[in-house]
């Protein structure tokens, strides 16, 4: 998206009464790409009074920039650490070590020293993992003391290396042999189970309601609000932008207006017995509590 296609999202976001907004892009690590988001933010800023909340997903930064984006405005940042077993995680990932396990938890740190709203989250049924994997996340964002957390059913896409593994989102592995694939409606199911108990176990964090869920079951994300989840993302990308962003296979591309998407989504909790929180940053209570 270019500059002005985003501070247009921001502005209908605005008006509409909505508390925050999330900007996420894929990983760059750049001066020129450091100084267009701090120019961004900054113009977020004044477009809104400076009174909405904006939290970013970028990836992985130096304190520098960090340091910069939460000056120019920023108060949360996510990034998730998919899997907390460092195994795993290095297994998951490329062999040219272009994602470093420590790093990852630098940078978290760093953002908990530069105050900001720290989130991450991990996949669930990810290839290799196991049940004490999923333990190990569940205590991982209590020892990391985390104020937000994303996590939602891992859904493989043809064109990875991931899709052809053998076993792939297998949470039972067997001694001595192959285990099966985990089926697409039981992710969903240790999704649910996952926000139960991270709910009971950190019960003032925000907790998202993932698109991922809503991908899987129809009218998952309001299952996880029912369950425990406090946050959900409607997507106001244009739909010029999303028809070409396809993290997994499946992945719905929603072709309603702005208006259409907000009437559904009220709609939608309404269901549940939940209502959009208007005008509301939604900052974490967790967050709120160790800032008092």
């Amino acid at each position: 998206m270019d500059e002005q296609a985003v501070l247009e999202a921001v502005e209908y976001a605005y008006r509409k009464g909505f508390g925050s907004v999330v900007l996420q892009s894929g990983e760059q690590q750049s001066h020129e790409f450091t100084q267009n988001i701090e120019a961004l933010l900054k113009k977020i800023m004044a477009l809104t009074n400076n009174e909405i909340g904006i939290t970013l997903s970028l990836g992985e930064q130096n304190e520098d920039t960090y340091k910069r984006w939460r000056d120019a405005g920023a108060k949360r940042y996510l990034l998730r650490i998919e899997t907390s077993n460092r195994a795993l995680y290095e297994k998951l990932h490329p062999q040219n070590k272009i994602h470093n396990y420590d790093t990852r938890l630098k940078c978290l740190e760093t953002l908990r020293k530069l105050n900001f709203q720290v989130g991450t989250g991990v996949m669930i049924g990810l290839p290799f993992q196991t049940l004490e994997h999923l333990a190990e996340d569940l205590h991982f964002f209590q020892d990391m003391d985390v104020d937000m957390v994303g996590m939602g059913p891992y859904i493989e896409h043809a064109d990875t290396p991931l899709y052809s593994i053998v076993g792939v989102g297998s949470t039972h592995p067997q001694r001595g042999g192959q285990t099966p694939p985990l089926q697409i409606e039981n992710r969903f199911d240790l999704t649910v189970k996952m926000i139960a108990l991270l709910r009971i176990q950190m019960p003032t964090i925000n907790i998202a309601a993932t698109t991922a869920m809503h991908t899987l079951v129809e009218g998952g994300r309001e299952k996880a609000i029912e369950i425990g989840a406090n946050v959900i993302m409607p997507n106001l990308t244009p739909i010029k932008y999303r028809e070409n962003y396809f993290l997994y296979d499946g992945k719905t591309v929603v072709k309603d207006t702005f208006d259409d998407v907000v009437n559904d989504l009220e709609a939608r909790l309404a269901h549940v017995g939940a209502e959009i929180g208007y005008n509301l940053q939604g900052d974490s209570l967790h967050f709120k509590t160790k800032s008092v």
